[in-house]
């Protein structure tokens, strides 16, 4: 009896590999090992990077109210020392933005802290 192979299945799976691997350069695209590694590289970038994209905001956010909070002569820890003290519960994400887009209404938050 002959060897049954599920032809299709198979053609089916390198196509959404090689589908996504379209765009890459040389035979990143069509090579279908060489394309494999670089989609499952890709993936692996992509799953790491989605934790690091978290980091680098929280990193950015920190950035723009220590330099908010400086024009009012205080330091970003003791900021954030005395807003928690205060129980008011904003995030660095919205305290950010204040920073940023918003002085006066960052400056109200800076008066109610001090």
């Amino acid at each position: 009896m002959p060897r049954s192979v599920n032809a299709v299945a198979s053609r089916a799976r390198r196509k959404k590999v090689l589908k996504e691997t379209r765009g890459a350069f040389l035979g990143r695209n069509n090579v279908w090992t060489v394309a494999k590694n670089s989609y499952e590289k890709g993936l692996q970038y992509a799953y790491r990077d989605r934790k690091t994209k978290k980091r680098n905001f929280r990193a950015l956010w920190i950035t723009r109210i220590n330099a908010g909070v400086r024009q009012y002569d205080m330091s970003y820890s003791e900021f954030m020392g005395k807003l928690a003290k205060k129980g008011i519960a904003l995030n660095r994400k919205a305290l950010a933005d204040l920073a940023m887009n918003n002085p006066e209404a960052f400056e109200a938050v800076v008066n109610a802290v001090k």
